[in-house]
């Protein structure tokens, strides 16, 4: 008897251990309109579906899962894909019962009634809410065509800002070690209340930058999965990378790594960060930014710290093969080195066969046959006397190109008649020599006008020329000092270059 009591207390733990496994939502919508309903979770930049009620009765909506939900803010979404309202979920809020009614007082009638600190949540969202609206109609009330309406404005918002950051302040206090404490913290900005004065007497600006800077993440478990499941991590993110951050290359990947340190290897947060650094600086359009992409894979993928983060292999092994094509042009490393033919010269490279040769056995054949005399043909990128380098990869036939050439000759002449010295080596991509030259002499191009007649460089591999027109500026040490831009910023770019240099001497 004893045994068999043993057993079913022991089975019925068991269950209860399972059911406590699970989640339970249920939602008493008043006057729901929809028929079906979902439940959206938010992770780092994207809303995600978790689950959907498809039989809504009088108003009532369950989610049920046999395993727990991940901690995080919710959403309780409507049929035409509209959020209706927001709560948290950890691991002390599985089942939830929470009511409300469809209409424009949602958030007002919004009440957990088993979770006080689900309450607590609702009202901090009220509150926020209520805010921004007496905010919206103060601004109604002004006509905001006077200064004095703009300075009222102004005030107002300071005022309300002042409000919300107290509540703010009490509310993070009072919630101090709970999720919900967290997620607001996320939102919170940490600023210097006492701020000294500067030598001039003024508030000390760059004691307040640093201040807010180096308190930034402050209380942000970048260890926990459950700081990015909620609207304000991707935001913050993304602010500090483009507002606090200094904005150079080795300044980023300075604060990733520093990110990346307090993130665990493992977990979605890590592989989500990662994931995103990577793609952000493969992908971005400031210049010499890709400097951070090629940091990201020497640091993490070739040494085995973005293990796991892709399904497929090959992803990782594109990225560090696309870093190690992007390292030696960097903006500031030496140029590559071309070995490129007159385009005068190109009924001499035809006669020696380069441009019947079938093949690439064919092309090295005739290439060694004539190594001597070609030897004495190239011109050469490194050989170049010039203060600046214009170095342009373009097709005769590109449309964006045929428009891009008139510009650069206009910036080329301009700077040429702010006595700069200045040259253009320029590199058509094609091989159809006849057609290059009608071009050259149509628009009487006064630069190195050159092309690949040995075959001898594969500039599209060596420069990552997989479109044209590609504009790179080259110092007269032929480093890189400005790549991929657009034509009419040639001459702004080295006018900057120019100022600089002054400041220096």
């Amino acid at each position: 008897m004893k045994k068999l009591l043993l057993t079913i207390i022991f089975c019925c733990s068991s269950f209860f251990a399972v059911a406590q496994s699970g989640y339970e939502i249920t939602i008493h919508l008043k006057n729901c309109p929809d028929s079906l309903a979902y439940l959206t979770y938010y992770q780092f930049d994207k809303t995600l579906v978790k689950d959907t009620c498809a039989s809504i009765k009088n108003g009532k909506i369950v989610f049920t899962g046999k395993k727990k939900l991940d901690k995080g803010i919710y959403s309780l979404v409507s049929q035409k894909k509209a959020i209706y309202f927001d709560f948290f979920v950890d691991d002390n809020h599985q089942k939830l019962e929470i009511k409300t009614e469809a209409s424009q007082n949602i958030g007002k009638e919004l009440t957990a009634l088993n979770a006080p600190l689900q309450n607590d949540f609702f009202r901090y969202v009220q509150f926020i809410n209520d805010q921004n609206k007496a905010f919206i109609a103060y601004k109604a009330t002004l006509s905001m065509g006077t200064k004095k309406d703009t300075l009222a404005l102004n005030a107002k918002q300071k005022e309300i800002e002042g409000i919300i950051q107290s509540y703010e302040e009490k509310f993070l206090a009072e919630h101090k070690g709970t999720y919900i404490g967290d997620v607001v913290n996320l939102k919170v900005d940490k600023l210097l209340k006492n701020i000294p004065k500067a030598s001039n007497g003024r508030p000390d600006s760059i004691a307040v930058y640093k201040y807010y800077k180096n308190h930034y993440w402050d209380n942000v478990d970048f260890a926990d999965d459950g700081t990015m499941r909620n609207p304000f991590f991707n935001g913050k993110l993304k602010k500090y990378f483009e507002s606090v951050v200094v904005k150079h290359p080795d300044s980023v990947s300075v604060e990733i790594d520093k990110i990346m340190n307090k993130a665990k290897r493992g977990t979605m947060l890590y592989k989500l960060l990662l994931a995103h650094f990577t793609y952000t600086y493969e992908t971005t359009k400031i210049m010499g930014f890709d400097k951070v992409f090629v940091h990201m894979s020497d640091a993490y993928f070739k040494t085995g710290k973005a293990d796991g983060i892709y399904d497929d292999g090959e992803i990782v092994q594109k990225i560090m093969k696309r870093a190690d094509k992007l390292r030696p042009l960097l903006v500031g490393n030496q140029a590559l080195d071309l070995y490129m033919i007159k385009a005068e010269d190109f009924g001499k490279m035809k006669a020696m066969g380069f441009e019947d040769a079938k093949n690439s056995e064919e092309m090295t054949k005739v290439f060694y046959k004539n190594a001597e005399q070609v030897s004495k043909m190239f011109v050469k990128l490194s050989d170049v006397k010039a203060d600046y380098t214009i170095l342009i990869f373009w097709d005769v036939d590109c449309g964006h190109c045929q428009k891009e050439i008139p510009v650069l000759m206009d910036e080329y002449n301009k700077l040429i008649k702010d006595k700069k010295d200045v040259k253009v080596y320029s590199v058509y991509m094609q091989h159809e020599g006849e057609k290059y030259q009608k071009f050259i002499a149509d628009n009487k191009l006064p630069w190195i006008n050159v092309y690949d007649g040995a075959h001898y460089n594969n500039a599209i591999e060596k420069y990552d020329v997989y479109s044209t027109p590609v504009i790179y500026i080259l110092d007269k040490n032929k480093a890189i000092r400005a790549k991929r831009i657009d034509a009419n910023q040639v001459k702004l770019i080295i006018d900057s270059f120019e100022k600089e240099k002054q400041l220096k001497s």
